[in-house]
């Protein structure tokens, strides 16, 4: 006679085996208060040489935060607050900041390679010697921005403002300009060799040595 085994019997190692695990970092990264994650309220958190690489930080508000030095590689910052936020030296490469505030932030020596930032604000924000090669920056708001000694080599700018911009010896080899704003800009000792500027603006922009500017764009 076989032996005849109760249902219950099999029930509970097939529950064993399909109950799910629960890490305990499931629950948000947290450094100094600040929780890590989407629309977190972390104004003026300090987040020096943090390691926030591949996070997802929408909406997030980092407004007067210190991020110097900070790792923001591949990370998502669309919609994020960075507004007076100081990032100097911090490394943004390949990051999305869709249509984020950088308002006055504070983006000197950072690494911006390859960036999204369709859309974002930049107003009077700094990003001397910083570097923005391949950066998407297509209809970003950059009047006023300071991007002295920037790279910003096959940038896509196309229909970007940069009204006002101090562009002083920038880099914009091979940058896509078609259409862009750079009224009363300064690209004294600016490079736009092999760039395209097709309708782009340059009323009153200063070209003193600037390499390949249309000097004779009035004419």
């Amino acid at each position: 006679m076989g032996l005849i085994m109760k249902p219950s019997s099999l029930l509970l190692p097939l529950l064993f085996i399909a109950a799910p695990a629960f890490a305990a970092d499931d629950q948000p990264l947290v450094i100094n208060g600040c929780a890590i994650q989407p629309e977190s309220r972390c104004a003026n958190a300090d987040l020096r040489g943090a390691d926030l690489s591949n996070l997802d930080l929408r909406k997030i508000d980092l407004a007067g935060a210190d991020l110097s030095g900070a790792n923001l590689r591949h990370a998502n910052l669309d919609l994020a607050n960075l507004e007076k936020a100081n990032l100097t030296g911090a490394t943004l490469n390949r990051a999305s900041l869709q249509q984020a505030n950088l308002r006055l932030a504070n983006f000197t020596d950072a690494r911006l390679v390859a960036i999204q930032g369709w859309g974002l604000f930049a107003q009077a924000a700094q990003f001397k010697g910083a570097d923005l090669t391949a950066a998407y920056l297509e209809f970003a708001r950059m009047s006023g921005a300071k991007l002295h000694d920037s790279t910003l080599r096959a940038a896509d700018l196309e229909m970007t403002w940069l009204s006002k911009a101090d562009l002083e010896g920038a880099d914009l080899t091979d940058a896509n300009l078609q259409e862009a704003k750079l009224n009363d800009a300064n690209l004294a000792n600016a490079t736009l060799t092999g760039a395209r500027r097709h309708y782009a603006t340059f009323q009153g922009t200063n070209m003193e040595g600037c390499t390949d500017c249309p000097h004779d764009w009035e004419k």
